[in-house]
């Protein structure tokens, strides 16, 4: 075999698999727009968080060939991997934990009521006292006694 031969034999594959992943790619769109366009017409909130979480496996699947085929990543070495992986699980774990302490928040401001604040929070005005209510003080005796 030719040097020609074994370069179009690669080209022939290369070829092949770039198109098996487009239309891998595709399919996977059209049926994410087909359960959008289906979810719409749908009211049980349950069944909305399936298709939702059906959505969201598709378009992880997606991401996994966009960055393993297009990137190519499926042919590099591990720790060249690990470098990309890492951060990106990171960066979910952050996406995560902000919108938990954003919903965390909403539900507070949501659930928080001025009417019943706490005691030590209120500033108490001192009362100024009637004047029946002072103190009366003894008379001073002005007068000396002399014997």
């Amino acid at each position: 075999m030719s040097h020609t031969a074994i370069h179009e034999d690669h080209s022939a594959e290369v070829k092949k698999e770039v198109v098996r992943v487009t239309i891998i790619l595709s399919v996977l769109t059209i049926i994410e727009l087909a359960l959008g366009f289906f979810m719409m017409g749908i009211d049980a909130p349950g069944t909305r968080l399936l298709i939702k979480g059906i959505i969201v496996i598709l378009m992880l699947s997606k991401a996994f060939y966009i960055v393993a085929y297009f990137m190519h990543l499926k042919h590099e070495v591990r720790n060249l991997i690990m470098t990309i992986c890492v951060p990106l699980c990171l960066f979910f774990w952050f996406i995560t934990a902000f919108l938990y302490d954003g919903n965390s928040f909403r539900n507070l401001r949501n659930t928080y009521d001025p009417h019943y604040k706490e005691q030590s929070t209120i500033k108490v005005e001192k009362k100024e006292l009637k004047h029946e209510e002072k103190k009366e003080e003894a008379p001073v005796d002005t007068q000396r006694r002399t014997d």
